[in-house]
C-alpha cells in the first residue's frame, strides 16, 4: 500500500475494518436515510420509521429512536457520492452531506484541497 500507513499518526487516521465494510455494503432509501443534528459528531445518519405531520420518528445510527421535526432533518446522497472529488456533484449539497464527505475522504487518506489560480499565484 502507501507509504502513509508508515506514518505514526496513520493509526489515528484509519477506519477500522469493520467501519470500512459497513460503508461499502450500506443500505439507501432515498426517502428514508436522513442526517440528523449530533452534539458530539456534528451530524449522523439515521432511518426514518414514521411519520406524522411534519414530525419524524427516527432511528440513528447509534441505535437510539428520537423524534425529529421536518425542518431539522437534511437529505442523505446515495453511496455512489461516497468521498467524490467534486462536492458540486452531491444530490444534496447541505451541511450534513459535505461533512461526510470531507469525513470519508479523511478516513481514506484522500483529503480534499483545492487551488485556485489567481492573479499569477496558487492559493
Amino acid at each position: 500500500m502507501g507509504d502513509y500507513m508508515n506514518d505514526p499518526g496513520w493509526q489515528f487516521l484509519r477506519q477500522s475494518q469493520e467501519a470500512l465494510l459497513a460503508a461499502t455494503t450500506k443500505k439507501y432509501d432515498a426517502k428514508k436515510n436522513i442526517w440528523i443534528a449530533d452534539p458530539e459528531e456534528g451530524f449522523i445518519s439515521a432511518e426514518i420509521k414514521s411519520t406524522k405531520g411534519d414530525i419524524h420518528t427516527v432511528v440513528t445510527s447509534k441505535g437510539a429512536e428520537k423524534t425529529i421535526k421536518k425542518d431539522d432533518i437534511q437529505q442523505m446522497n446515495p453511496p455512489k457520492f461516497e468521498k467524490t472529488e467534486d462536492m458540486a456533484n452531491l444530490t444534496f449539497l447541505n451541511d450534513a452531506s459535505v461533512l461526510n464527505n470531507l469525513r470519508q475522504r479523511y478516513y481514506s487518506m484522500m483529503i480534499y484541497v483545492s487551488f485556485f489560480l489567481i492573479k499569477g499565484g496558487y492559493f
